[in-house]
């Protein structure tokens, strides 16, 4: 095996940024992005959208937990088996909130 794959002993995961700058930067780009869709949150909580509320919420939360996975976690540069693992779990997940969704519709 080479050393550029994932399973061998002298794997190293390389950092996005060789010098660090770009990843301070980008670092905090995301994190401002996260403050603002906060308060975005918070904004549409507060205008009582009704049904809408609840799907602006999610997808909201869906766009900041993007930003974390590919940014702070560096899913990017993980192996495939991560990705297909996420992958199901998010499945799960989205069908586990559909159900929720259409019991609670018609009761």
């Amino acid at each position: 095996m080479d050393r550029n794959h994932p399973q061998s002993p002298g794997f190293v995961t390389k950092p996005v940024a060789q010098d660090g700058s770009q990843s301070a930067a980008s670092h905090v780009m995301v994190w401002v992005a996260l403050v603002m869709l906060t308060g975005l949150t918070v904004t549409v909580a507060g205008l009582h959208l009704g049904a809408a509320s609840i799907l602006v919420a999610i997808a909201v939360a869906a766009v900041k937990g993007t930003l974390v996975l590919s940014r702070f976690m560096h899913l990017a540069q993980e192996p495939p088996v991560f990705k297909v693992m996420l992958g199901v779990a998010i499945s799960i997940l989205v069908v586990i909130m559909v159900f929720t969704f259409v019991d609670v519709a018609f009761r």
